[in-house]
Parts: structure tokens; sequence; C-alpha cells
């Protein structure tokens, strides 16, 4: 019992390191298999994330105005993460958008510059997450609604790795420990974590986004699936940060109406 929690607390480690600029220990052993492993904690780690960032925008609620601590908690989020998955649905949205054909879409994806189309998108989800934030702070839990929309987000993102093919190159690839698919028990986590802390909302605001996900998950996918034939890392940094978006203005609608 003891060995199987030390490697789960292992698995998590990695998934931190793997996904926020976070220190983690430094004698936290690593493998290909361990990596693909720690897929299953992607949602918790985006729980700390929300934790962090949702009491940081607490303190910065009572020293600044409303729109100011929004914006540096919007810097600190970015700063946890490096923009990891900014970075992924800027790359996503130049190669699906500017590829006419599947081998040029996976071409774009991989070049670092950014295009029209990623950098529409990526002012477009800046822009999007700040007026939505702003819209819900006065309004609700800001605790709660960073919380679960930070975790909910990521278990949508790494759940796709379990029914879906990976078309990149995983030799040439960041995503590498990850082009292998998911063991049912890794998507059972995934999925108790999104359950679970979505409970922190009110129940009928936790069932609508639960139900979101699915649908979006169930969409997004076969979109990908009719684009590139499936997913590659920069396509679960876009599934991650659309599905937080969608998230926000599901809960303002709620609180709203």
């Amino acid at each position: 019992m003891r060995k199987s929690a030390q490697y789960q607390l292992e698995l998590f480690w990695l998934a931190l390191g793997f996904f926020s600029r976070l220190p983690i220990p430094k004698n936290t052993p690593y493998d290909e298999k361990r990596m693909n492993q720690a897929g299953r904690f992607f949602g918790l780690v985006g729980v700390l994330l929300g934790v962090i960032c949702a009491v940081a925008f607490h303190l910065l609620a009572a020293m600044f105005p409303l729109t100011v601590a929004v914006f540096l908690t919007m810097v600190l989020s970015l700063l946890l993460t490096g923009a990891f998955h900014e970075d992924g649905l800027t790359d996503m949205a130049d190669g699906i958008g500017g590829g006419m054909t599947l081998e040029r879409r996976l071409t774009i994806m991989k070049d670092s510059r950014i295009g029209t189309y990623g950098a529409a998108t990526l002012i477009m989800a800046l822009l999007g997450k700040f007026v939505l934030l702003t819209e819900l702070a006065p309004l609700s839990n800001m605790f709660a609604v960073i919380v679960v929309c930070y975790g909910l987000s990521r278990v949508v993102a790494a759940s796709l790795i379990y029914d879906m093919p990976y078309v990149s190159d995983p030799d040439a690839s960041k995503s590498k420990p990850l082009a292998n698919r998911q063991s049912s028990s890794d998507l059972a986590i995934l999925i108790a974590t999104g359950v679970l802390v979505s409970l922190l909302l009110p129940v009928e605001i936790a069932v609508s986004l639960v139900a979101a996900a699915v649908v979006f998950r169930y969409g997004f996918k076969r979109w990908l699936l009719a684009r590139i034939g499936g997913f590659t890392g920069d396509c679960l940094g876009a599934a991650q940060q659309l599905s937080e978006l969608m998230s926000y203005l599901i809960i303002l609608a709620w609180v709203q109406h």
C-alpha cells in the first residue's frame, strides 16, 4: 500500500513538472511509461494551479481594482504554466486554419512562428478570459469558479488521449511521453477528478458544466479526426483553453439568470 501511494505521488510530481513551471522533487523517477501514466493527474494539476490563482485573485482584489486583479491573476496563470496551453491553442489555430492538406497542417503546427490565425485566436482567447472573469467576479464565488474551470478543462484535454490516435512525429515532439493511449484506470481518475471538483459549485451548475464538457469533447474529437486524423500536443492545449472559456460562459449564464 505504501509503495503504491508513493508511486502515485511520483506520477503526480511528473504531471506537475510537465504541465507547469512549479518545482518538483529532483529525485522523482522518470521514464516514458511513468510520464504517460502521469496524464491521469492532469486534472489534479489544474486544481492545484486553480487554487493558487484563486487565492492570488482574492489577495489582489483586496488591494487593487477588480480589472487589475483579474489582469494580474491572468499574468500569474501564464507564468505558472509557461503559457503552455496558450501556445498549443495558437499553433493549432495556425495549422488547421492555414493548412490545406494534412501534411501542411502538421508542418505549420510545428513551426514556432505565429501566423494570423494563431495571433487572432490567442488575442481573442486572452481577451475573452479577461472579460468573462471580470463579469463573473462580482456575481459568483471566484475561488470555486477558477478552481473548477482550471481542473475540469484539463480533464477534458487529457481525456482525448484515451481514444484518439497521436498523429505528430513522437520522436520530435515535446508531447512524446503522452503519445501512448491511456488505460481505463487513467481515464477513470480523470473523470472522477472532473466530477468531484465541479461539486464546488451548486449542483445545477456542476451538472451543466460536466454535460457541456462531454458534448464539447465529443464535438472537438470528431472535428480533430476530420481535420488531422487524431490529436497532437497542441490540440490538447487548445482543448484546455477552449473548454475553460466555455465553462466561464456557462457559469456566467447561470449566475446572471
